[in-house]
């Protein structure tokens, strides 16, 4: 097996790869539709952001706690809860939008319930892959864990805009609780071994900020999720304005929209694929300010496109540079990260990663408002791109130049 693809040496990894794959076009395809079923209802750029704060909210709140959970009780048992409990929503938007009934109150609260089960699913998850596959292959899994992810992100959106356009979103909602069957059964066909759970003394807050302190110590990966969080903050938060960039801006409609959040994906799963490829870990920070740099460059020029196949080609590098930064980073905290404390610091990552994108979906929807939604995004790719030079000039660059000292010693000391 080729070193890009490692990690499938595992049975268990390979049922999560394929259950994943499966269920994840559905989470995808339910993505793209609830995005465009509140523009369809509302037309409006602020209830798009407060529909992106209420699905991303609960992570920021919440992680912490499915950080202990992780690092205390079954990984196992935890991801095949989370995925039925995701399942049931599914089922349950899809019942509600199929009769007719659907109000735009209960796509945001459907949405914030979503949001609580990934505050438990992420941290769990990422936790989880440890348990398949071992420290030894636990890079290239991460990687191509990020693939799946977003190679269901190329697919599920394209079917989506197809499948909106000809039977409507309500049966995009049905075939995403369906998809879960596929990564439950995954689930629950794994051979894990049992595990002595480790029981947290003291409190849920005490034992959150053991994991938090042990990242803001560590000043390689404090300096990472720093910038993750300006990402998070500034520049993700674009996929909830693509309805109006697809629609009013670009005149592609419901199929553009699918078009764009495709490009983005196909961008993002090379980025993983490439990065899954690297068998030397060395040069994370190198990695990391370069992909910011191009992330928010490329997302201010596709603000300021009119013209839909120079979109596509812009949103495609920033699927791709957003993926490796976020894959960069990802590792470099489960290289220094100790086992004990391997929940709760990725339920760090978490909260500075996807707990931050609801803020700045809210703040990205009110701006919006104000100034239009091309000076919004733009903005947000230059404050991206300023935040990539501080993190070269503050810790690649001393990085670099220690490493130089280092090699001009060895030499003098031959």
């Amino acid at each position: 097996m080729t070193t890009r693809w490692r990690a499938l040496q595992h049975r268990n990894f390979r049922l999560f790869f394929a259950g994943q794959l499966a269920s994840l076009i559905g989470t995808w395809m339910q993505s793209a539709a609830q995005l465009w079923l509140v523009y369809r209802l509302t037309g409006s750029a602020a209830l798009l952001g407060v529909f992106g704060f209420a699905n991303q909210i609960p992570i920021f709140l919440l992680a912490p706690v499915g950080g202990i959970v992780a690092d205390s009780y079954s990984k196992h048992k935890g991801v095949i809860w989370t995925q039925t409990s995701a399942m049931v929503l599914a089922f349950l938007l899809a019942a509600l939008t199929l009769t007719g009934v659907v109000q735009v109150w209960e796509i945001i609260a459907i949405a914030f319930l979503a949001g609580i089960v990934n505050a438990f699913d992420v941290p769990i998850r990422q936790a989880f892959l440890n348990d398949m596959v071992g420290k030894e292959d636990l890079m290239n899994a991460i990687a191509l864990n990020s693939s799946i992810f977003n190679a269901a992100r190329v697919v599920g959106p394209a079917v989506a805009g197809f499948a909106i356009a000809a039977v409507g979103e309500g049966w995009c909602f049905l075939l995403n609780g369906v998809s879960f069957l596929a990564v439950i059964g995954a689930l629950l066909a794994m051979r894990i071994p049992a595990a002595e759970p480790h029981k947290q003394e003291g409190s849920a807050l005490r034992n959150f900020l053991e994991g938090f302190r042990f990242a803001m110590q560590d000043q390689p990966i404090r300096s990472a999720l720093l910038l993750l969080s300006l990402l998070s903050l500034v520049v993700l938060p674009y996929s909830v304005l693509l309805p109006i960039f697809a629609n009013n801006i670009l005149h592609g409609g419901v199929r553009g929209l699918g078009f764009l959040m495709s490009a983005a994906g196909v961008g993002a799963v090379l980025g993983a694929l490439h990065f899954a490829a690297r068998t030397d870990y060395s040069g994370l920070a190198g990695w990391i300010a370069a992909t910011s740099a191009g992330c928010g460059a490329s997302l201010a020029i596709f603000s300021q496109s009119r013209a839909f196949g120079v979109s596509l080609a812009f949103i495609f590098v920033v699927g791709f540079t957003a993926t490796v930064q976020m894959a960069a980073t990802n590792t470099l905290i489960q290289r220094r990260v100790p086992d004990a404390l391997r929940g709760r610091v990725m339920a760090v990552y978490a909260s500075m990663f996807m707990g931050i994108q609801p803020v700045g979906a809210l703040l990205a929807g009110g701006i919006a408002r104000r100034i239009g939604v091309p000076l919004t995004v733009g903005v947000g790719g230059l404050l991206c791109l300023l935040g990539a030079a501080m993190f070269a000039i503050l810790v690649w660059l001393p990085v670099e130049r220690r490493k130089k000292e280092a090699a001009a010693q060895a030499g003098l000391g031959r």
